[in-house]
């Protein structure tokens, strides 16, 4: 009887702690800001780099266009902001992420600014594996206001879907010596960075940024209008 009752516990402890981890992983993004503040254009910052890797910033710098411009947001030309930074005596996306947003919002007069951290990027060789790898976060300021309207994080890999179940030891570790190779040199973690920012910043993704005025979808997602 006594290890029945046991037996029972042990099941509905087990069942609370895994509702109790469907809820946070279901849990939704408050878009209230996001919402009263309906942003139409987007200066985004050269993104802060934290990796080894000297081609993660302007690599991911190219790739952010295309999925805000597809989600109906007016977006700054990335080499024209760049440069103007440039001329400006910033260089670095350090010192670039510190600048005070009324100073942006006079200069660029966008509506929000993105900023973007690259946390992994590139090619790493594990003994049998080789993957390259391209991790960012985002956070979008309202230049306005001050206030953060959204923040995400999004990880995109070469290694999703491989299977590495035939061939051996010896073939798994001559593969990942071709495949680290190869990677390197057409540097993939540009095509890598490529689905990184489309996970990141393509409008109707679980958690993702709401779509902007030029977008057909523009205040279908359950948002008020605007007057």
């Amino acid at each position: 009887m006594k290890q029945m009752l046991s037996i029972k516990w042990t099941a509905l402890l087990l069942g609370s702690l895994l509702l109790g981890g469907c809820a946070t992983q279901t849990k939704n993004y408050d878009y209230s800001a996001f919402r009263e503040s309906r942003p139409a254009s987007i200066l985004v910052l050269p993104p802060l780099n934290n990796t080894p890797d000297i081609n993660a910033t302007y690599s991911m710098l190219s790739q952010v266009t295309l999925p805000l411009a597809e989600s109906g947001y007016y977006v700054l030309p990335v080499t024209l902001v760049d440069e103007a930074f440039k001329q400006n005596g910033m260089t670095t996306p350090a010192d670039i992420h510190e600048l005070p947003i009324k100073k942006l919002r006079e200069i660029f007069g966008a509506d929000a600014a993105l900023y973007i951290n690259v946390k992994q990027y590139g090619t790493s060789y594990a003994v049998i594996s080789s993957e390259t790898r391209v991790t960012a976060e985002g956070q979008l300021i309202d230049l306005r206001s001050g206030r953060t309207l959204w923040q995400g994080a999004a990880t995109a890999s070469s290694a999703e879907g491989n299977n590495n179940s035939g061939g051996g030891l010896i073939g798994l570790l001559v593969k990942a010596v071709v495949s680290q190779i190869v990677d390197t040199l057409n540097n993939r973690g540009h095509a890598i960075a490529g689905v990184t920012s489309t996970r990141l910043l393509a409008a109707g993704r679980p958690n993702g940024i709401l779509y902007g005025p030029r977008s057909p979808m523009y205040l279908k997602d359950g948002s008020p209008t605007l007057q």
